[in-house]
């Protein structure tokens, strides 16, 4: 399809369900080409969506994500690193096998990707860059106890900046989303009236409120090194 050779191209990992299922379809809307990436997803409909089976922490998938989306597209335009994992645990319950995961997924596979995606990114001259993180990295509360996620995400909240300032001269943006409690499989029903409680506002977030927050960045040519709190006034209290 000759349309495929000018169209922008999305890479979107964690993108089989919750957040990254709606980018996917956020991104297909505005015309995208998408390169979807998880560790259950499977093949699309859409004959501009690709998808790439692989967990994220694993250089190989890195490499089969850009790959795919070389071999369908022959561009890359943005990157949204959103897969992620968050264990809630007191610091001493956590154990190697927590700290290998999060490290792993979180911190590897946000390396892996995004250094083999920056050259592609470079070449399509208004390259982006735009990472999940958490409101807990700025404003930790005591309810939830989740180092591990301050750890690896407080990383890609820094990483993010450094990168913005590293490219800015060079026609790539590097910006992140920081989301309070988003309402998706990862939280039972059950919870999410405790979970609601965490927010100034009263409520958890819908996913709609991180793609929407996202799409903006993407919008936005004057924005770089934003880390943009969606989180019912996380960031500013309790």
């Amino acid at each position: 399809m000759n349309t495929s050779q000018v169209q922008k191209v999305v890479v979107v990992t964690g993108a089989s369900q919750g957040i990254g299922a709606g980018l996917v379809d956020a991104y297909r809307k505005l015309g995208y080409g998408v390169v979807a990436t998880s560790r259950s997803i499977g093949a699309s409909d859409d004959p501009q969506v690709v998808t790439v089976q692989g967990d994220i922490a694993d250089a190989d998938t890195a490499q089969r994500v850009v790959d795919a989306a070389l071999d369908r597209f022959g561009r890359i335009d943005t990157l949204v690193n959103n897969a992620g994992v968050f264990v809630a645990k007191p610091f001493t319950d956590y154990t190697d096998e927590d700290f290998d995961q999060v490290t792993g997924i979180n911190l590897a596979g946000f390396f892996h990707l995004t250094r083999r995606v920056m050259p592609h990114l470079l070449t399509s001259g208004a390259g982006h860059i735009v990472s999940i993180t958490t409101s807990f990295v700025d404003q930790p509360n005591s309810n939830v106890p989740s180092v591990l996620a301050s750890l690896t995400k407080g990383g890609l909240s820094s990483a993010t900046k450094s990168l913005a300032i590293e490219y800015a001269g060079r026609g790539v943006r590097v910006n992140a989303v920081a989301p309070g409690v988003i309402k998706t499989p990862m939280h039972p029903v059950e919870t999410h009236e405790t979970l609601a409680g965490l927010h100034p506002v009263g409520r958890m977030g819908e996913t709609s409120d991180v793609v929407e927050a996202v799409v903006y960045l993407e919008s936005a040519p004057f924005v770089t090194g934003e880390i943009l709190h969606v989180d019912g006034g996380q960031n500013a209290g309790h």
